[in-house]
């Protein structure tokens, strides 16, 4: 019961993300031409580096699932979720259960880790 409550609310937040971040890009205009600097709305530019910790390596398939700290850059909040990787090379060079800083972005629809480094 417990796998499925977790596998529920992933989906919930996988489907919700997958609806409304399409909106908000569409919503959003120039913010330059609107006077609008990021750097002082304490909001991020581009993606930064985000804490987590390897739960699980699918080297098959691509994937990858990470428990994480909030990934301010897309507004979520700390949770572990399943991710695709950029390269499927950057598996075989991390381990279950290490500590780690990543870089997740939205690509197609579909949220990929470009970057994994040690966790400090």
């Amino acid at each position: 019961m417990k796998t499925f409550t977790k596998a529920a609310a992933q989906l919930v937040a996988a489907t919700v993300l997958s609806l409304t971040l399409p909106l908000v890009a569409q919503a959003g205009g120039d913010h330059a031409k609107m006077g609008m600097d990021h750097s002082k709305m304490g909001m991020a530019a581009s993606p930064g580096m985000t804490d987590g910790e390897i739960r699980k390596i699918d080297k098959e398939n691509g994937k990858i699932t990470i428990k994480h700290g909030e990934i301010k850059h897309m507004d979520m909040p700390p949770m572990s979720m399943v991710f695709n990787v950029k390269d499927k090379a950057m598996l075989d060079k991390v381990q279950v259960g290490e500590k780690i800083q990543f870089i997740v972005i939205q690509d197609a629809g579909k949220m990929v880790v470009t970057d994994i480094q040690a966790g400090k």
